[in-house]
């Protein structure tokens, strides 16, 4: 089967969040297109990413110099300028920019994001209060990624009840309708995982299931 290409992304605006994005998928093996119009800040992530460009994204005909209509997704994390904002995200979708998504500071700032052609709208500190709320709420207190509203994989300890059975013996997706689809030990995560081997107390698993399911059996 042959491997899919990695999307080629360019990343506008390199405060915390969108120095983030860029270092966490050039680390992915990402081609990265890094733009701010800060010197320094470019000088600190040039050696992380592909390419590492000081523009004025606000400018038509220097961002038409960028290179934009080579990349795939742009991700404009412009957070001190509404007006750099929506700038980067209209020359983006101008310069053929197939997917664009835009961090919004507020409801109105999406408002006017979605309206200029952002085709995703990023509520960074939002998402992460939403994701530490279900968190707390699910007593988890570890590591969560939401698939659906109803639906999350979470990694989470074995209750002490489960420890010293095997995934044959306990039957989660017949008794809980949850799945165990893998085990983390040490750092190291396994997924094929044997149904007669014991969790142990230091094993940490790895769920998928509706949110409810979770809930109850891993925090009533």
């Amino acid at each position: 089967m042959t491997k899919s290409r990695m999307k080629e992304i360019a990343v506008i605006g390199l405060g915390k969040f969108g120095s983030s994005v860029a270092k966490a998928y050039a680390q992915a093996g990402g081609n990265v297109l890094a733009i701010d119009n800060d010197e320094e800040k470019i000088q600190e992530i040039s050696t992380f990413v592909t390419y590492a460009v000081k523009a004025d994204v606000t400018d038509a005909d220097v961002v038409r110099t960028l290179g934009l209509s080579n990349v795939d997704v742009a991700v404009v994390a412009i957070t001190d300028s509404l007006e750099a904002s929506v700038m980067a995200t209209i020359l983006s979708k101008e310069e053929g920019v197939p997917y664009v998504m835009a961090k919004a500071q507020n409801e109105v700032h999406a408002k006017v994001l979605k309206k200029v052609g952002a085709d995703k709208l990023i509520f960074p500190e939002k998402e992460m209060g939403i994701r530490i709320a279900k968190n707390i709420q699910l007593n988890l207190f570890m590591d969560l990624v939401d698939l659906s509203d109803r639906h999350s994989i979470i990694e989470i300890k074995a209750p002490k009840g489960w420890i010293g059975k095997n995934l044959k013996e306990l039957d989660v997706r017949k008794k809980y309708g949850i799945n165990i689809i893998g085990l983390k030990e040490n750092g190291s995560i396994e997924v094929n995982i044997s149904p007669d081997m014991p969790l142990e107390e230091n094993m940490v698993l790895i769920v998928i299931g509706e949110n409810d399911r979770i809930n109850r059996v891993f925090h009533e």
